[in-house]
């Protein structure tokens, strides 16, 4: 459990870091640390550097000294060096050597390098095992890098929750916690379950499911979900879900799930490699023996060298390594704009798409009821809506709990008597002897209350009010827009969409409106969750390639079908999110592009890194088949290319999307 802290001692004991932290609550904590020594640190590194500092004085004094510099020398030095470094490497080559999977890059590097060293040419064995190792730290290093911009989802996971008994507050394990009991949440604190809001009122930081920096407000009865961060007073939250159905735990399996499955590129390449070994392997060896029959001057070592270099150069470290990292790195730079790809498939999938279909409400618009205008014959505005919102206090209606939030407190002085909620029409009660009806037209020609009919036309939602048997005036609600609603399709446009459409169960009038707003193409209302999996098919039959973009439940069957499924994963349900392939977590559709540009930018990437590959590695085997290149070009060709190839894959970790 986190606690504001008000002040934090460090004590080092016998290599553990002993944090003593002082909350508000005056209680003492103690946590316990691991230190960690600089040296530790980087011990990974120490191997390597060792290595290239023997290899250094190798070649030093073989060019200074090379009478004093005599075999045994070498042999002590060098095979000091090489076995720093390659012993992890040929031990690995040694386990695969009765299995299946012999022909790998681990064999190939011990082939080589061992090689190297029957025929003399120590240093050089040394050096593309060093190198070899040097370019799996720095593939380790960008993997762990996209790793953490991961894991740091993790983080957000709460350990421990205060929970309400009859004899007091307990701390637990979030798992222990039942469906039904009220837990606390003290300023400053993780909310560690999806619950509703027992409290009168609260605020909470959502950055971390949503990305929104502006504080939620949130009164009784609201939902509030895991992640996010109580701002104000203590708060209590009665429990609606367990620990492991929590809209946070599922994103996270999501998450830990998403890097197994791989692209079609990515699956290529593993199986090319082990084809491709071999293949290798064998040609090496004829390299070395053919010429024998045709060539006078045959000298056995000269060819083998000549094979060695071939092999080293053929090693497919380059294309093994970077492809799989650059998917991982696009994975993770996903993440840390708040877009969660299920897998490295979905990465290269959204980059054709060329038709975007977006539901309404929750998608572009907030799905939160807003109040527009106020509108009334007889009284002041203020007046009116304080003696609706009265009325409507007695209702948990979404309409009803827009017209209480705009009111504000300020009608709580004013009661109401004999209320009764009609299903379907709205709510009927009295005032000061008046009677008042708030709903919509179906209550007021219920009542018989004479008004203009022309409001039954109107796009958005009305609330009519009749006071004391005459039309009092109305209330105008409408879901809102979100801020970057137009900035998405703007930006949709920009990355070449074809078409922008939007279907929705809302009416078409509505939808209408929206469109003509935000500038779609097409725009279809009054539609069954049925009639979004037709419209879609259609497209689809068209040779579109469709992205669809939902939030709800009714979203989750066109979600399944659509060649991209995307779901708003910040406030979306269970069933849409699970069910998508990509989930927005921000809630902004402003994102969608951003998804796209971040599966371009990979797809660039990795096909960069096959071309340099394929390139460097050709012209470097014609030239080591020739004998014109040495190991070191060999090096260079194998894991320069490969160095090369990892620097260009962790450069999406840096853009800016």
């Amino acid at each position: 459990m986190e606690i504001p802290m008000l002040n934090t001692q460090n004590l080092f004991v016998d290599g553990y870091k002993l944090c003593i932290m002082k909350s508000n609550s005056k209680n003492m904590h103690l946590k316990i640390e691991e230190k960690k020594p600089l040296l530790t640190k980087y011990q990974e590194y120490i191997p390597a550097l060792l290595s290239f500092i023997l290899l250094v004085t190798g070649l030093i004094l073989e060019n200074v000294s090379p009478d004093l510099f005599q075999v045994k020398w070498q042999l002590i030095i060098y095979g000091t060096a090489y076995y720093i470094v390659g012993k992890p490497v040929v031990l690995k080559a040694l386990k695969n050597l009765f299995t299946v999977d012999l022909f790998n890059e681990f064999f190939l590097m011990s082939l080589a390098t061992i090689g190297a060293f029957v025929i003399g040419e120590y240093a050089e064995g040394v050096a593309v095992m060093l190198f070899y190792t040097v370019g799996e730290l720095f593939q380790g290093a960008a993997i762990n890098k996209a790793r953490r911009s991961i894991e740091s989802l993790l983080r957000l996971q709460v350990e421990e929750v205060s929970v309400l008994e009859e004899w007091g507050t307990m701390v637990k394990h979030p798992k222990e916690v039942k469906i039904g009991q009220i837990i606390e949440v003290k300023p400053g604190e993780k909310v560690a379950l999806d619950g509703l809001l027992v409290s009168e009122n609260a605020s909470f930081n959502t950055s971390a499911l949503t990305g929104e920096s502006v504080p939620d407000d949130k009164i009784e009865g609201d939902t509030v979900l895991a992640g996010m961060v109580n701002l104000t007073t203590v708060v209590e939250i009665k429990v609606t879900t367990k620990y492991d159905d929590t809209k946070l735990s599922k994103i996270l399996r999501l998450v830990q799930e998403a890097t197994g499955r791989k692209a079609k590129t990515q699956r290529f390449i593993t199986s090319f490699a082990k084809v491709y070994t071999p293949i290798v392997v064998f040609l090496a060896i004829v390299l070395t023996f053919l010429p024998y029959f045709f060539i006078e001057t045959y000298v056995f070592s000269d060819w083998l060298y000549r094979a060695l270099v071939f092999l080293v150069i053929s090693c497919p470290c380059a294309l093994v390594v970077s492809i799989p990292l650059g998917y991982f790195g696009g994975i993770g730079a996903a993440s840390r704009n708040g877009i969660l790809f299920k897998g490295s498939n979905y990465l290269d999938q959204i980059t054709k798409v060329d038709t975007v279909v977006l539901d309404k409400t929750g998608t572009l618009t907030k799905g939160i009821f807003e109040v527009q205008e106020v509108v009334s014959d007889d009284l002041s505005s203020t007046e009116f809506i304080n003696m609706v919102a009265a009325l409507e206090v007695n209702s948990t209606h979404p309409i009803a709990k827009a017209i209480v939030k705009y009111a504000g407190d300020h009608f709580k002085d004013i009661s109401v008597f004999d209320v009764e909620e009609i299903a379907g029409h709205g709510l009927v009660g009295k005032v000061n002897n008046n009677r008042i009806l708030a709903g919509n037209a179906k209550l007021l020609k219920k009542f018989n209350i004479t008004f203009n009919s022309q409001l039954e036309m109107a796009t958005d939602t009305m609330v009519l009010v009749a006071i004391g048997g005459r039309f009092a005036g109305y209330i105008t609600i409408a879901d809102t827009l979100k801020e970057d609603a137009q900035t998405a399709i703007q930006s949709l446009h920009y990355e070449n969409i074809k078409e922008v459409i939007i279907l929705s169960g809302d009416k078409q009038a509505v939808v209408q409106k929206i469109a003509n707003q935000l500038g779609l193409d097409q725009a279809k209302g009054g539609l069954l969750p049925e009639d979004k999996v037709h419209e879609v098919e259609v497209l689809k039959r068209k040779g579109r390639v469709v992205a669809f973009v939902g939030d709800g439940i009714n979203d989750a069957p066109v979600i399944a079908i659509a060649d991209v499924g995307m779901a708003m994963g910040g406030l979306g349900s269970d069933a849409a999110i699970e069910t998508a392939d990509v989930v927005i977590q921000t809630d902004h559709p402003s994102k969608i592009a951003t998804s796209i540009r971040i599966g371009k930018a990979t797809k660039r990437i990795v096909w960069q890194n096959i071309g340099l590959a394929f390139g460097v590695k050709l012209i470097v085997l014609g030239l080591g088949a020739g004998g014109l290149a040495t190991m070191w070009e060999a090096v260079f060709a194998d894991v320069g290319v490969a160095l090369l190839a990892i620097f260009n894959a962790i450069r999406i970790q840096k853009m800016k999307f």
